[in-house]
Parts: C-alpha cells; sequence; structure tokens
C-alpha cells in the first residue's frame, strides 16, 4: 500500500522539492527584469535590500528578488547561470535544511544566493569547507560575484595574525574550515580582553561536504592544549617491552570491531614480572594494579593499542621526522592534529621518531556542540541520505534530495568478490589496462595508503594484452563532430555513432608491460587538485585515496579552469606577462583541445570507477561512484571485492570463504550477485550503527560538560566585559568566610565542637586575618552567626586598608586579571578530572547503575567544587598577596625633544650628525650602550611597532626600543 501511495502522490521528499520548484518559477519570471538593469543599477540592489530589512522586511519576503539578483550577477561575472534545480538547493540551505546533490550538480554555486540573502542581515554568514585549499578557492572563486554586488568576502585559514582574523570575521561573508572556525571558538574564551576576541555570534552557517564534517570528524573533538612534562624515556621503555610481549598472541585480545587491544591475564603476569625487574613500579607497590601504578597501567595500555591497531601508511605517515594523523574519510594529513592521552606519543616511540611532550587540555568542544551554537545551520553535500536520521536527531536538519539538472546515464555493475587479495588485484589491473589501452578514463579508489601503493607497485610490472575497438578511418571525423560547438551538428554526430554496427570498427590487440598512473593520496595531498583535473584524459589511470571533498570536478576532457591556471602560473614564473589577448587566445586553444579529448573520452564509455573495496561507511563508496556520470555524461562503477579485506574478513570473512569453496571457485574467479551486495550493505549498516552510537554516547556525555562550558564561558566574559568587580569579589568574600564558619562552627553543633583553631589558621592563610578567635569563642551566648558578621567586619576592614594602599584604578585592574586567571586555571583542572572521571564511569554499570546518569552526578559535585575552589582562591590572592612600590631612579636627562640616541652606541645623533650615517652605527666602535633607564618614563611604555617618540621616523623597536 505504501509503493502504490508513493506513486500517486510522491515521497515526503518529491513533495517539498515540488514546492521549491514551484517558488523557483516566481524567481525565473524576474529575470528579465534584473537582466535589464546595469551592473550600478543591479549593484544598487543590495543596499535596498539592507534598507527593507531594517524596515521589518523579513528575509524569507526578499527571498525571490535576492535569488534573481544573485543569478544575473553570476551570469555577468562568471559566465554561469544557476540551473533551476541549484536554486532549488539554494533555499533548501536558506531553510536550515540538507540539499543532497550529486557530484558535479555545481554545489559551491548553489551556496551563492542563500549566502548573499542571509548576509544582507549584517550579523555575519560563514561557509565552511573540509580544507584550507577550497576555502581559498571558493573565497576567491564565488567572492568575485559577493564584491560585484557590494560586499566583503574573508577567508579564515592556518597562519593568519589576530588582526587579519578579526578583519575576517567581520567580513559579510566569511570562508573557512570547520577547524579554524571552532579553534577560534576556543581561543576567544581564553583571552583577557575582549577586544582581542575574533569571532561575532554565531549567525549562520553553511557546511560543504555536511556529512564529512559533522559526521566523520564528530568523532574526535576540537582541543586547544598546552605541554606538560617530558616523559619520553618512559614511552620508549614500555614500547619496548610491549614489542617483546605481542610476538605471542596470547598475552593480548584484538578485537578489530570495537577497535580495542587488551592485555589477557597471561599478558598481565608477563608485564607485571618484566616491570618489577626493571624497578618500575612506584615505591612501597608490588603489582601493577596498585593504585599508585594506575598512570603505568594508562601507558602499557596505550603503547599496545599503538602497536596492534594503528597502521602505518593507514592510520599515519611519517613526515619529516613527524607522525601525521590521516583523515580516514578524506585520505588527507590532518596537520596539527594529535591523538590525547598518550596514543600519539605512543605511535611516536613505536616508530622511533622524535617524542612529543603530553599535553594537558586547556579548552575543548566536540564538532556537534559547535555547530549546535548556530542559530541557523544548513549543509550540502552528495551523500547525506544514509545518515538522515542522525542530521534530525543531532542537529535538527532534514535531508532532501535535490534531482540531477539531466538524467543519469551512470551504470552500476554488481560486486565482484575473489577468494584472496592477491587474486583481486590482478583481476584490478587487468581492467585497468583494458580501460587504458582503449582510452576510457579510470579513477580506482582504495581505502589506505598502503593499498594505493601496493597497487600501484603492481601496475608498474604488470604485462596486459588487450583487444581494442577502434574507429575506421571513415567514421573518424564523427569523434570531431561529436565536440563541435554547433548543437544540430553534435546530435546528429551522436546519432550516427551511436547507429555504427561491429564491422565499422578494427579490433586490434595491444600488449605492454607497465601502466601509466596518478597516485592521489597524503603524499600528494599538495597536487590533489591538478591530479584530479587531469583524471578525465582518455586512458588517464589516477589512483585515489577516498575521494571526499576533493572540491574539484573530473570532467571529461579536462577542466579549463585548472589549465588556465596552470598555464598562468607557468607564464608567471617566466617572467612573462600575460595580456588579455595571449589569455583569450590560450583559453580558446584549450577549449578546443578539451573537447577532441572529452569526445574520445565519451566514445569509450565515459569514466570508469573502479573500488578496489567498500568502505565501512556507504556514503564514501557513493562519493567514490559519484565522480562519474556527471551532469548526464555516461559512465560505469564496480566494486572489487575479497575475503581479505577488512569488512568482509571482520564480519563475514570466513563465512563467504566457505560458501566460495563450496560453489568451488577456481583461483582468479569471482562471484557476483545483488544478494552478496544486499549482504555487504547490511555489513556496512552495522558499522555505520556503532559509528553512531559511538558519536551519540560522545555527545550524551559531552552534553553534560556544555553546559558547564557555556556558563563558564559565558562568566569569562561578564568578567571582561566589567569595569568594576568590586561587588563580587565582596560577595565572593562573604561566600568564604560563610563556607568556613560552617564547616569549622557547624550550626546545630555544641560551642565545645567548635574547631576554632582550625578555623583560626584559615582565617590566617585565606583572609590575611590575625583575630582573636579564641576569645571571641569563650564569650558567653556568642552564636556562630555573631562570629561570622565579625569575621566579615574584620575582612571588609582589610579589604579597604588594601584599596587605600594600591589605589581604586590598579585594584579594579588586579582584579579582574587575576578573576579571569583563576576561571581559567580551575577550568582546566576541571577538564582534566572529567576526563579521568570519563574513563573509568563505565564501570559503574557493573554495580547495575547506569554510567550517563552517574556522571551527571559526579560532574556536577565537580563542578561545585570548581566554583568552592575559585571562590576561594581569588579571595586568598586578592587578601594576603604583598606588594611593594618602588620608586624610579633619579634621571638626568637634557630636553626630550633634542635627544635621538643611536640604538647601537647609546650616542646622542643630534650632536653628532656623522653618527647618523649607517657607517657610523655599524662601527662597533668601544662607546658602551647607555642603561634602559636612560628612556624617559613616558618613552618606555612606547609599543614596540609604534613610531619612536625622538621623531626618527622609524618604529620604536628598531629606534630606541632595541634598548629595551
Amino acid at each position: 500500500m505504501l509503493g502504490i501511495a508513493k506513486k500517486i502522490f510522491g515521497s515526503s521528499n518529491d513533495r517539498k522539492v515540488k514546492d521549491f520548484m514551484g517558488r523557483v518559477q516566481k524567481i525565473n519570471a524576474l529575470e528579465d527584469k534584473f537582466a535589464a538593469l546595469s551592473d550600478d543599477e543591479l549593484r544598487m540592489m543590495t543596499d535596498a535590500f539592507r534598507d527593507r530589512i531594517a524596515g521589518g522586511e523579513t528575509l524569507d519576503k526578499i527571498m525571490n528578488e535576492a535569488f534573481a539578483v544573485v543569478r544575473e550577477a553570476s551570469k555577468r561575472v562568471l559566465g554561469q547561470r544557476q540551473y533551476d534545480v541549484q536554486l532549488t538547493g539554494g533555499m533548501i540551505l536558506h531553510d536550515g535544511g540538507i540539499a543532497e546533490m550529486r557530484t558535479g550538480e555545481g554545489k559551491t554555486l548553489v551556496a551563492v544566493a542563500p549566502v548573499y540573502l542571509n548576509a544582507l542581515s549584517g550579523k555575519g554568514v560563514h561557509v565552511i569547507t573540509v580544507n584550507d585549499y577550497l576555502a581559498r578557492r571558493d573565497a576567491e572563486w564565488m567572492g568575485r560575484v559577493y564584491r560585484f554586488l557590494g560586499m566583503e568576502v574573508g577567508v579564515i585559514v592556518n597562519g593568519l595574525s589576530q588582526g587579519q582574523r578579526q578583519a575576517a570575521y567581520a567580513a559579510d561573508i566569511t570562508y573557512g574550515t570547520n577547524n579554524e572556525f571552532g579553534f577560534d571558538y576556543l581561543r576567544d574564551n581564553l583571552v583577557y580582553d575582549r577586544r582581542e576576541m575574533v569571532q561575532r555570534p554565531h549567525h549562520f552557517a553553511i557546511v560543504d561536504e555536511v556529512d564529512s564534517i559533522l559526521i566523520d570528524e564528530a568523532r574526535t573533538p576540537l582541543i586547544i592544549s598546552g605541554p606538560t612534562e617530558d616523559r619520553s624515556d618512559l614511552y620508549l621503555t614500555v614500547d619496548e617491552i610491549i614489542k617483546g610481549l605481542i610476538q605471542d598472541k596470547s598475552t593480548y585480545d584484538l578485537d578489530e570491531k570495537q577497535r580495542q587491544a587488551l592485555l589477557t591475564e597471561e599478558g598481565s603476569e608477563k608485564v607485571e614480572e618484566i616491570m618489577e625487574q626493571r624497578g618500575l613500579f612506584a615505591a612501597d607497590t608490588t603489582g601493577l594494579y596498585d593504585a599508585a601504578n594506575i598512570s603505568l597501567v594508562h601507558h602499557i595500555n596505550q603503547a599496545l593499542r599503538a602497536n596492534t591497531l594503528y597502521q602505518k601508511d593507514k592510520d599515519y605517515i611519517i613526515k619529516a621526522g613527524e607522525v601525521m594523523l590521516i583523515d580516514e574519510f578524506t585520505g588527507r594529513m590532518m596537520q596539527g592534529r594529535r591523538l590525547s592521552e598518550g596514543l600519539h606519543q605512543a605511535i611516536e616511540a613505536k616508530e622511533g621518531v622524535k617524542i612529543q611532550p603530553e599535553n594537558q587540555t586547556l579548552a575543548s568542544v566536540t564538532i556537534q556542540n559547535y555547530f549546535r551554537l548556530y542559530e541557523k545551520l544548513s549543509g550540502m553535500t552528495g551523500t547525506a541520505a544514509t545518515e538522515a536520521q542522525e542530521f534530525l536527531d543531532i542537529y535538527k536538519m532534514d535531508v532532501l534530495e535535490v534531482p540531477t539538472n539531466r538524467p543519469i546515464k551512470r551504470i552500476d555493475h554488481d560486486d565482484e568478490i575473489f577468494r584472496t587479495s592477491a587474486e583481486k588485484n590482478q583481476a584490478i589491473a587487468a581492467l585497468i589496462a583494458e580501460c587504458h589501452v582503449k582510452g576510457q578514463p579510470i579513477l580506482v579508489g582504495t581505502v589506505s595508503i598502503e593499498k594505493s601503493e601496493t597497487l600501484s607497485e603492481l601496475l608498474k610490472e604488470f604485462e596486459y594484452e588487450v583487444s581494442v575497438k577502434t574507429l575506421k578511418p571513415q567514421h573518424q571525423h564523427l569523434l570531431d563532430e561529436v565536440a563541435s560547438d554547433d548543437e544540430k551538428v553534435r546530435r546528429e554526430a551522436k546519432k550516427a555513432y551511436q547507429a555504427l554496427k561491429d564491422e565499422d570498427f578494427d579490433i586490434e590487440v595491444k600488449t605492454g608491460k607497465g601502466i601509466p598512473h596518478s597516485v592521489l593520496n597524503a603524499r600528494q595531498h599538495e597536487q590533489e587538485a591538478y591530479i584530479v583535473a587531469e583524471a578525465g584524459l582518455p586512458g588517464a589511470v589516477t589512483i585515489a585515496t577516498n575521494m571526499a571533498g576533493r572540491g574539484t570536478d573530473i570532467q571529461l576532457g579536462g577542466n579549463l579552469e585548472m589549465k588556465l591556471q596552470k598555464w598562468r602560473q607557468e607564464q608567471r614564473n617566466l617572467g612573462v606577462e600575460i595580456t588579455p589577448e595571449m589569455e583569450a587566445a590560450t583559453e580558446a586553444e584549450f577549449k578546443a583541445e578539451i573537447g577532441v579529448q572529452k569526445a574520445k573520452s565519451l566514445a569509450a564509455g565515459g569514466l570508469f570507477v573502479l573500488g578496489t573495496e567498500r568502505h565501512e561507511s556507504r556514503r564514501i563508496d557513493n562519493q567514490l561512484r559519484g565522480r562519474t556520470g556527471r551532469q548526464g555524461d555516461p559512465g560505469t562503477s564496480k566494486f572489487f571485492l575479497s575475503c581479505e579485506d577488512d569488512l568482509l574478513r571482520i564480519f563475514a570473512g570466513d563465512r563467504l570463504d566457505g560458501i566460495m569453496r563450496s560453489f568451488g571457485v577456481a583461483e582468479g574467479e569471482a562471484i557476483s550477485h545483488p544478494w552478496l551486495n544486499r549482504a555487504v550493505e547490511t555489513a556496512q549498516k552495522r558499522v555505520e550503527t556503532r559509528n553512531y552510537d559511538i558519536r551519540k554516547n560522545l555527545l550524551k556525555y559531552d552534553d553534560v560538560v556544555n553546559d558547564q562550558r557555556k556558563a563558564v564561558f559565558e562568566q569569562r566574559q561578564e568578567f571582561m566585559d566589567a569595569t568594576d568587580l568590586s561587588e563580587l569579589v565582596a560577595e565572593f568574600r562573604n561566600d568564604v568566610i560563610t563556607d568556613l564558619i560552617d564547616r569549622h562552627m557547624p550550626p546545630k553543633a555544641y560551642a565545645e565542637q567548635w574547631d576554632i583553631d582550625g578555623l583560626n589558621e584559615k582565617v590566617k592563610s585565606t583572609l590575611g586575618l590575625d583575630l582573636p578567635l579564641h576569645d571571641w569563642a569563650a564569650e558567653e551566648g556568642v552564636s556562630n552567626e555573631e562570629i561570622e558578621e565579625r569575621l566579615m567586619a574584620a575582612a571588609d576592614a582589610r579589604a579597604a586598608e588594601r584599596l587605600e594602599l594600591i589605589g581604586a584604578e590598579q585594584t579594579r585592574g588586579l582584579e579582574k586579571q587575576f578573576m579571569l586567571q583563576m576561571i581559567d586555571m580551575n577550568w582546566r583542572e576541571h577538564l582534566v578530572h572529567l576526563d579521568h572521571l570519563r574513563g573509568v564511569i563505565g564501570l559503574r554499570g557493573y554495580g547495575q547503575r547506569d554510567p550517563l546518569n552517574e556522571y551527571k552526578t559526579e560532574a556536577f559535585n565537580l563542578f561545585e567544587t570548581l566554583l568552592y575552589e575559585l571562590r576561594h582562591k581569588v579571595t586568598q590572592w586578592l587578601m594576603t598577596v604583598e606588594f611593594r612600590f618602588e620608586a624610579p631612579p633619579a634621571m638626568d636627562l637634557p630636553e626630550f625633544q633634542e635627544i635621538h640616541l643611536n640604538p647601537g652606541t647609546g650616542e646622542n645623533q643630534m650632536d653628532n650628525p656623522e653618527a647618523q650615517a649607517p657607517e657610523a652605527r655599524l662601527m662597533g666602535d668601544d662607546r658602551s650602550r647607555l642603561p634602559v633607564d636612560v628612556l624617559p618614563p613616558n618613552w618606555q611604555r612606547t609599543p614596540r611597532n609604534a613610531d619612536c617618540p625622538c621623531g626618527s621616523g622609524r618604529k620604536f623597536k628598531h629606534c630606541h626600543g632595541s634598548l629595551v
């Protein structure tokens, strides 16, 4: 019944998309109106829209006109007119949803209209990409449209100064990566002056490759950390022990499904014996699992994981003597990212590279909780439908599939499954050779660097013999006509080509050794755009480690923009000045060349996508498949698998191998059936469900911390904004006194039970007061409330004395600075405690208690402790720290305006003009430098980059500042 209803009424997705398509027609109706405007008139529409919004109109009200303006600007600036489906995707983004659009449908251009519309409110729009290259490229490429319409565009990439970041965030539209945005948020909450913050409130964000960022990246939180003590020797020692231990597989259990490695009882005994022999246990302990050795156990477990679960050239590579992590979903190096809790150091010890010190967490946030800060969040990708439920549950975003601009002609073949990897690789190499020889471009997707390089080595020596069909000479003209600019000629040539019979082709057998190819993985990260751009040439063979978020289309025949970009760079390197005429001529030449090459690629069947194994996630496989068949081009995809592949081996290897043996599958043969496809998909769903549970569990625990994080960060900002914290300081002081009284003189206790000695000691150390507490307590009928009032009065009096001594202005500044320092220090310690708690709270499940509820309770108690410590430490410091004031030494100086000291010699250059010459400054004679205090007091406070007060015209740091 559901199937029949869907056919009659359409799916929910179809109905929503149809509604958006109806609005597209209204936008199309405005096209002629805006096409008639001049460039200046079109640009003035931005101010008109802003005025209307200021007058109370909503963004939805002006959406149709804004989208029509952007389409017209795109036509004039980029020479590209948004398709109706692209406008549909733009409306989905404006509504805060996810637009799923296939590869090659122009998602970069889709975002321009909703970004422009939402930027009109003046609150800033963030466009998040997966890497710095795409952020720069899109900011420059799409920025031409925004700037044409009078908007400012900024880009956030690694290496910017604080001022550059502030300027980029202040722009109407800001491009950048998820890591840069997230770390800037954390850094903003570590500064001590609001003027040093770079981000504005989070208004609207569009996430490109939204599944890659909000799903794949979400398993790893963003952490800003600082170094702790160096423990390199311990890591090396433990690594040596574990390497010897794992030679015997009975000493540890390896669970690849759960990514866990644990010592067995036998393994623990052996480690304990070795540790005891080497004297590594803490003093007065004899066992590995004594409480004092818990840190040692942690390092042993991390070394075991490093040596058994983490593989070189799959999970990480060694580059310039450093362990660089590899993103399993994109195949890229993750610059600056390190595994936490000593695991990265354990891998460094394993690989024999320099061990970097462990880090202490200063601030952290999960991807989920960072992006949930935005008032409105949307995204686009080619593959989100499989994770639609997670997007809805966590981010409250609907996934809508947008139809393609042209019908899809791609053919997806059933998987072929071999018994061994060696058999599979031989079959892959044979198919690659066939495609290469007949001129069909082929993209080969692998799941790791190691496997891409293994296949590359095989192709270099592979011997092949391939039968190829080639057009007879009398029909060769069809290839040129298929690429003609004349649509009628092109259409007729396609018909004629499709009508050809076998006798119109020559059959030729070609043999050879070695297949030329390009390899795209983390090692070739810098050249990836050029490698991808060339992957559509006839006979091109490209081996790629994952294709998520590459950002550059594989266009049959080549990518015009990339060819022009490469040509421009070559001309600049040769010192040639490029004229508009030269560029126009080169562009025409490239277009003609691409047309011929595209015709050859189409004639050979279009791009062939070959997957060398299935990924854990169906999305990654779909991203690879989606590279072929763009914009209605023909294409083919196929996956080759073996029982030794990780996915099949872990989830179905033995059973599948048994089936193949029972059917008598010979060596080199494969089995293929839709049922097998479904079995593999079931295994992938199982892994996806497990990964979703991991992310959901991570989020549940981080939500507990997130409430506390928000409270602390908001409190910090209030401290920074305040000019006078004296009331809060007094409140802290009174709360501390109340805490001390409650602890040492409980309300319902008798006077004989009061701990006056303890109270006296605390009052001295915390408040800096020496009071007759014993005499007060001995008074007849005195109550704890009365003693508390006396204490408060004495503390207020001491605070007033210190205020008069230091000065009101100095005191207010000290209170503010110290308040911020103490909240940061206590928050860091709190995060460490929460990490430790998170590591052991799961054990509460053995006592039939819910670990999450236990974590909430314990985390709340720890947060109350944080607030208690903050009050006491702030009060103690402000009440007990002593200040010394020393008068500056007397100085006998001539008139300030006539002094221009030579920073190198200390000589007054106004008296000796010759000394101003560069030669005199470099002589290095016997005259000694003058002491720092020769500078006038008001000169000593000059900022280093400001002009020198002496009037030399140079910066202070290069003039008199060099004396400091």
